[in-house]
Protein backbone atom coordinates (compact mmCIF):
# COMPACT_ATOMS: atom_id res chain seq x y z
CA UNK A 1 0.00 0.00 0.00
CA UNK A 2 1.66 3.23 -1.06
CA UNK A 3 1.74 6.39 1.00
CA UNK A 4 -0.99 8.40 -0.70
CA UNK A 5 0.30 7.18 -4.08
CA UNK A 6 3.74 8.73 -3.59
CA UNK A 7 6.84 7.30 -5.22
CA UNK A 8 10.57 7.59 -4.71
CA UNK A 9 13.55 7.02 -6.94
CA UNK A 10 14.78 3.43 -7.09
CA UNK A 11 18.29 4.73 -7.82
CA UNK A 12 20.06 7.99 -8.75
CA UNK A 13 19.20 9.37 -12.19
CA UNK A 14 20.61 11.94 -14.61
CA UNK A 15 19.60 13.58 -17.87
CA UNK A 16 21.41 16.07 -20.08
CA UNK A 17 19.91 18.32 -22.75
CA UNK A 18 20.69 21.47 -24.65
CA UNK A 19 18.33 24.45 -24.70
CA UNK A 20 19.31 27.29 -27.06
CA UNK A 21 23.04 26.58 -26.72
CA UNK A 22 22.95 26.30 -22.91
CA UNK A 23 23.67 22.83 -21.54
CA UNK A 24 21.40 21.62 -18.73
CA UNK A 25 22.22 18.56 -16.61
CA UNK A 26 19.65 17.19 -14.14
CA UNK A 27 20.86 14.86 -11.41
CA UNK A 28 18.42 13.30 -8.95
CA UNK A 29 18.81 10.97 -5.98
CA UNK A 30 16.71 9.32 -3.29
CA UNK A 31 17.32 10.89 0.15
CA UNK A 32 15.86 10.47 3.63
CA UNK A 33 16.98 13.65 5.43
CA UNK A 34 17.54 17.31 4.52
CA UNK A 35 21.21 16.81 5.45
CA UNK A 36 21.45 13.99 2.87
CA UNK A 37 19.82 16.24 0.27
CA UNK A 38 22.22 19.13 0.89
CA UNK A 39 25.20 16.75 0.85
CA UNK A 40 24.08 15.53 -2.60
CA UNK A 41 23.71 19.15 -3.80
CA UNK A 42 27.29 19.89 -2.68
CA UNK A 43 28.62 16.66 -4.19
CA UNK A 44 27.18 17.12 -7.69
CA UNK A 45 27.32 20.91 -8.07
CA UNK A 46 29.89 21.98 -10.65
CA UNK A 47 31.72 25.10 -9.49
CA UNK A 48 32.68 25.85 -13.12
CA UNK A 49 29.03 25.87 -14.21
CA UNK A 50 26.99 29.05 -14.47
CA UNK A 51 24.27 27.87 -12.04
CA UNK A 52 23.52 24.83 -9.87
CA UNK A 53 19.80 25.13 -9.06
CA UNK A 54 18.06 22.57 -6.90
CA UNK A 55 15.07 21.45 -4.87
CA UNK A 56 14.19 18.64 -2.53
CA UNK A 57 11.07 17.20 -0.94
CA UNK A 58 11.20 14.93 2.13
CA UNK A 59 7.71 14.63 3.59
CA UNK A 60 6.78 18.07 4.88
CA UNK A 61 10.38 19.33 4.50
CA UNK A 62 11.17 21.03 1.22
CA UNK A 63 13.57 23.64 -0.07
CA UNK A 64 14.62 25.11 -3.38
CA UNK A 65 17.36 27.43 -4.58
CA UNK A 66 17.70 29.51 -7.76
CA UNK A 67 21.50 29.87 -7.35
CA UNK A 68 21.63 33.32 -8.94
CA UNK A 69 18.97 32.83 -11.61
CA UNK A 70 16.06 35.33 -11.39
CA UNK A 71 13.84 34.53 -8.39
CA UNK A 72 11.36 31.71 -8.98
CA UNK A 73 12.72 30.69 -12.39
CA UNK A 74 14.71 27.58 -11.42
CA UNK A 75 14.39 26.12 -7.91
CA UNK A 76 10.62 26.52 -7.63
CA UNK A 77 9.91 24.95 -11.05
CA UNK A 78 12.10 21.97 -10.05
CA UNK A 79 10.12 21.59 -6.80
CA UNK A 80 6.83 21.84 -8.72
CA UNK A 81 7.98 18.99 -10.96
CA UNK A 82 8.87 16.83 -7.93
CA UNK A 83 5.42 17.43 -6.45
CA UNK A 84 3.61 17.18 -9.78
CA UNK A 85 5.06 13.72 -10.48
CA UNK A 86 4.24 12.52 -6.96
CA UNK A 87 7.80 12.11 -5.72
CA UNK A 88 8.92 12.20 -2.10
CA UNK A 89 12.33 11.63 -0.50
CA UNK A 90 14.09 13.09 -3.54
CA UNK A 91 16.57 15.82 -4.40
CA UNK A 92 17.10 17.21 -7.91
CA UNK A 93 19.98 19.44 -9.01
CA UNK A 94 19.86 21.06 -12.45
CA UNK A 95 23.21 22.49 -13.51
CA UNK A 96 23.42 25.04 -16.34
CA UNK A 97 26.37 26.00 -18.48
CA UNK A 98 25.41 29.27 -20.21
CA UNK A 99 25.67 29.10 -23.99
CA UNK A 100 25.42 32.80 -24.81
CA UNK A 101 21.68 33.13 -25.53
CA UNK A 102 19.46 34.55 -22.78
CA UNK A 103 16.29 32.53 -22.24
CA UNK A 104 14.14 35.06 -20.35
CA UNK A 105 12.13 34.21 -17.26
CA UNK A 106 9.63 31.97 -19.07
CA UNK A 107 12.40 30.20 -20.95
CA UNK A 108 14.31 29.55 -17.73
CA UNK A 109 11.21 28.10 -16.04
CA UNK A 110 10.66 25.78 -19.02
CA UNK A 111 14.34 24.80 -19.27
CA UNK A 112 14.88 24.01 -15.58
CA UNK A 113 11.44 22.52 -15.00
CA UNK A 114 11.51 20.59 -18.28
CA UNK A 115 14.97 19.12 -17.67
CA UNK A 116 14.00 18.04 -14.14
CA UNK A 117 10.68 16.64 -15.39
CA UNK A 118 12.26 14.54 -18.13
CA UNK A 119 14.92 13.23 -15.73
CA UNK A 120 12.31 12.10 -13.19
CA UNK A 121 9.89 10.82 -15.84
CA UNK A 122 12.54 8.42 -17.21
CA UNK A 123 13.94 7.40 -13.81
CA UNK A 124 13.09 4.04 -12.22
CA UNK A 125 10.69 4.56 -9.32
CA UNK A 126 9.21 2.54 -6.49
CA UNK A 127 6.08 3.18 -4.42
CA UNK A 128 6.59 4.54 -0.93
CA UNK A 129 5.10 2.18 1.62
CA UNK A 130 4.02 3.51 5.02
CA UNK A 131 5.28 1.16 7.69
CA UNK A 132 4.51 0.36 11.31
CA UNK A 133 7.28 -0.70 13.67
CA UNK A 134 6.87 -3.87 15.72
CA UNK A 135 9.11 -5.21 18.48
CA UNK A 136 9.39 -8.69 19.97
CA UNK A 137 11.86 -11.08 21.60
CA UNK A 138 12.72 -14.27 19.77
CA UNK A 139 14.49 -17.31 21.24
CA UNK A 140 17.55 -18.72 19.48
CA UNK A 141 15.55 -21.83 18.51
CA UNK A 142 13.15 -19.76 16.39
CA UNK A 143 15.54 -17.09 15.11
CA UNK A 144 16.70 -18.74 11.87
CA UNK A 145 13.13 -19.65 10.85
CA UNK A 146 11.86 -16.14 11.58
CA UNK A 147 14.72 -14.50 9.69
CA UNK A 148 13.93 -16.73 6.70
CA UNK A 149 10.20 -15.86 6.79
CA UNK A 150 10.38 -12.09 7.42
CA UNK A 151 10.94 -11.20 3.72
CA UNK A 152 7.62 -12.89 2.85
CA UNK A 153 5.94 -10.45 5.26
CA UNK A 154 7.69 -7.52 3.50
CA UNK A 155 9.28 -6.84 6.89
CA UNK A 156 12.38 -4.67 7.19
CA UNK A 157 14.63 -5.47 10.16
CA UNK A 158 15.50 -2.13 11.78
CA UNK A 159 17.27 -3.41 14.89
CA UNK A 160 18.46 -6.72 16.31
CA UNK A 161 20.02 -6.95 19.81
CA UNK A 162 21.18 -10.29 21.18
CA UNK A 163 21.00 -11.44 24.80
CA UNK A 164 21.50 -14.79 26.57
CA UNK A 165 18.10 -16.16 25.44
CA UNK A 166 17.88 -14.88 21.88
CA UNK A 167 17.33 -11.57 20.13
CA UNK A 168 15.13 -8.53 20.63
CA UNK A 169 14.03 -7.41 17.19
CA UNK A 170 12.46 -4.28 15.78
CA UNK A 171 10.89 -4.70 12.36
CA UNK A 172 8.86 -2.43 10.09
CA UNK A 173 5.92 -3.89 8.16
CA UNK A 174 3.45 -2.25 5.75
CA UNK A 175 0.68 -0.49 7.69
CA UNK A 176 -2.03 -2.67 6.17
CA UNK A 177 -0.24 -5.92 7.17
CA UNK A 178 0.31 -5.32 10.90
CA UNK A 179 -2.26 -7.83 12.19
CA UNK A 180 -1.14 -10.47 9.69
CA UNK A 181 2.53 -10.01 10.67
CA UNK A 182 1.75 -10.25 14.39
CA UNK A 183 -0.25 -13.43 13.81
CA UNK A 184 2.36 -15.05 11.56
CA UNK A 185 5.23 -14.36 13.99
CA UNK A 186 3.20 -15.69 16.92
CA UNK A 187 2.33 -18.82 14.88
CA UNK A 188 5.92 -19.43 13.74
CA UNK A 189 7.17 -19.23 17.36
CA UNK A 190 4.24 -21.22 18.81
CA UNK A 191 3.15 -18.16 20.78
CA UNK A 192 6.57 -17.53 22.32
CA UNK A 193 7.03 -14.25 20.42
CA UNK A 194 4.07 -11.87 20.17
CA UNK A 195 5.06 -8.58 18.53
CA UNK A 196 3.72 -5.28 19.82
CA UNK A 197 3.51 -1.98 18.00
CA UNK A 198 6.31 0.44 18.84
CA UNK A 199 4.74 3.73 19.96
Amino acid sequence: MSADGLVMLAEPARLEREVRKSLFLAQAAPVTTPADALAFVRAVSDLDATHNCWAYRIGQDYRSDDDGEPGGTAGRPILQVIDGQGFDNVVVVVTRWFGGIKLGAGGLVRAYGGTAAECLRLAPRVPIVRRTRLTFHCGFGDLALLQARLPALDAVVEDEAFDAEGARMVIAVPEGDVENAIGRIADLTRGQSVPRVVA
